[in-house]
């Protein structure tokens, strides 16, 4: 009687501290469509049948609405994973745009998205997904911008959702979906003098989804950081970025260690690709396994049910990476 009641125990316990494992998969940001051995791998860990890829972004420029960085790919990509075509729009963009704009625009998207899978000959599934930092000033015309997209394409249209647009969703507004995906990074500048981790720092998102649970959207998918960078600051105290640096490029010989996260350049040189003057100082920044585990944490209190879309699949970022 007694065994039983400790084997009831033991299953009691395990079944409350068990971890549920979230479905997974990534985005795909980089210009040219190909992958590469660990890029590959990590992709066939994913257990989600989508890879959310980004198609081009969308500027004003002149005052016309131009695409950028417009995709290309290598004749060798092929994955099993359904495409989700993604698209960037600048928020300055839908700035004083004409009502008449706001369908033109969803058109010439449409067009080009079609144009591209055909091209490449991709499986794409029945969804377009657009990322666009509105703001509550053109929160009007952006929303117009997806019921058109939505009417035009007869896709299923998804949005991008940043943290401080769920804390202030009175001024922000709550676009016209029915899906959104969280956008847990960027929680800072980096180009600030501060302490904290501006890719992701846990307080900082925590503050910014208290009522997470309480947004009209339930639909939400999580995208989370596992990019990296160098914050790099000159003797006037001006910062600028070195993408994919990671603690272990510190251990250089030209660098006086300062922190397990920091350095100073001792000799005037080419490093990553960008001349550093002596003196200069490089802080990494990036994302452990316990910073995820922790943010998971969190989120599962607040969310039911979702999938994780990891920003970004670089075999820079997955590579020994455990998912």
């Amino acid at each position: 009687m007694k065994k039983t009641a400790l084997l009831f125990f033991l299953l009691l316990l395990f079944s409350c501290t068990k971890k549920e494992k979230r479905s997974f998969t990534f985005y795909y940001w980089k210009t040219n469509l190909a992958l590469d051995k660990p890029e590959k791998d990590a992709l066939s860990k994913a257990d989600y049948p989508f890879l959310y890829t980004r198609f081009f972004d969308v500027d004003k420029i002149n005052g016309k609405f131009e695409p950028v960085a417009v995709i290309s790919k290598n004749q060798n990509f092929e994955t099993e994973k359904e495409i989700v075509p993604t698209v960037f729009i600048t928020n300055r963009s839908f700035i004083n745009i004409q009502k008449k704009e706001i369908p033109f625009l969803a058109e010439k998207i449409n067009t080009l998205i079609k144009k591209k899978i055909t091209d490449y000959q991709l499986k794409a599934n029945g969804e377009i997904q657009i990322d666009c930092d509105w703001t509550p000033g053109t929160k009007e015309d952006y929303f117009e911008f997806l019921k058109q997209l939505k009417k035009i394409s007869q896709k299923e249209i998804t949005c991008t959702l940043r943290l401080h647009q769920v804390k202030d969703k009175e001024t922000s507004g709550i676009p016209p979906v029915d899906k959104v995906y969280l956008m847990c990074y960027s929680t800072s500048s980096p180009l600030e003098n501060s302490d904290k981790n501006s890719i992701l720092d846990l307080n900082i998102m925590k503050s910014y989804l208290s009522k997470l649970e309480d947004y009209p959207i339930k639909k939400i998918e999580v995208a989370l950081p596992i990019y990296s960078w160098g914050i790099v600051t000159n003797h006037l105290g001006k910062h600028k970025l070195i993408n994919a640096l990671s603690t272990k490029d510190l251990n250089h010989p030209d660098f006086k260690k300062i922190s397990a996260n920091e350095a100073e350049v001792l000799k005037d040189g080419f490093y990553f690709g960008n001349f550093l003057n002596k003196g200069f100082q490089i802080k990494v920044e990036e994302i452990s396994e316990k910073q995820l585990h922790n943010a998971i944490q969190f989120l599962d209190q607040k969310i039911g049910n979702y999938t994780i879309v990891y920003y970004q699949l670089d075999s820079k970022f997955v590579e020994n990476r455990s998912f």
